[in-house]
């Protein structure tokens, strides 16, 4: 089955479909194995492959212990390899119609325990201008739930320091997100002490050049900090990101609350973390719950 054919398929997913190298890899890999299982099961022609069958390989990948996602992967590989055949009439039916991916695996995220979160936002050198913007940028990181491109896009205007609140916009959208002391003081200290700005459309975090802190800046931030709180634990903002969820949730905040600081359009992404019961406010509980408030 297949012969003459992987070649040319292996060029269309990865000219037509430009798909990625290590999934053009992963793509052409599980079709081998979808080729061999069938071969096995003496179906050597690819028009007599059907839904039955199909769903035979994805019960024998589960046999094999294969974790959901691997085996939702095995399927779009055969869907991209039928919707292939069909578009240049090797085949007319596609088997894998109507078949739908297991549910995906539910990862426990990672996250740092408070007496790592306050070993880390002791490490930064406060005497210096770096250590002043480092130690902001770490407790901003911890007390808002903020993803990576939200702190390097933020502006100096975005962070109202007198209400303790930080302002996002994203397509005619505002969402506020409460910011606890800790991040407010350490923010408020390092623009007054080592930002000469009058423009407060400036960025609010700068590299040495004084320009916006990229992304790629922002983890390299966090990972000369990170070694020296465990050489063999990894450290990156999505990890400190996963902390403020769950710590804030141990301390009693509800599930929609936090649901609404992170921005996470459907509860079931915040559900990772745990429930809890809805109670006071959005601000009232984030005073009451995050351990640096």
């Amino acid at each position: 089955m297949l012969k003459g054919i992987m070649e040319e398929y292996t060029r269309y997913i990865e000219k037509q479909k430009k798909l990625s190298r290590n999934t053009v890899e992963a793509y052409t890999s599980d079709i081998i194995k979808f080729r061999n299982f069938m071969n096995d099961s003496g179906i050597n022609n690819v028009n007599h492959v059907n839904n039955t069958h199909v769903i035979r390989y994805l019960l024998q990948l589960q046999r094999e212990g294969r974790s959901n996602s691997t085996i939702s992967r095995h399927l779009a590989s055969i869907r991209c390899l039928f919707e292939y055949l069909i578009n240049h009439s090797i085949v007319k039916e596609d088997p894998t119609l109507n078949l739908k991916p297991p549910k995906k695996d539910k990862k426990i995220p990672q996250i740092l325990t408070e007496d790592e979160i306050t070993k880390l936002m002791s490490l930064p050198d406060l005497s210096t201008a770096k250590g002043c913007r480092d130690r902001a940028l770490l407790e901003l990181l911890y007390s808002s739930g903020l993803r990576v491109s939200e702190i390097s896009s933020l502006k100096i205007d975005d962070v109202l320091l007198s209400k303790g609140t930080i302002v996002l916009s994203k397509d005619d959208e505002i969402r506020k997100v409460p910011v606890g002391s800790k991040a407010i003081n350490s923010i408020a200290f390092y623009l007054k002490n080592y930002r000469d700005e009058n423009n407060v459309e400036a960025p609010l975090f700068v590299n040495y050049n004084g320009q916006k802190l990229t992304r790629q800046g922002l983890w390299k931030i966090i990972g000369t900090y990170a070694d020296k709180i465990s050489g063999s634990k990894s450290i990156t903002p999505q990890i400190l990101r996963n902390s403020f969820a769950a710590h804030i949730l141990s301390h009693g905040a509800d599930i929609k609350t936090v649901q609404e600081i992170m921005g996470h359009s459907d509860i079931a992404s915040t559900q990772v973390y745990t429930m809890t019961d809805p109670k006071d406010t959005t601000e009232e509980v984030y005073k009451k719950a995050h351990p640096r408030a």
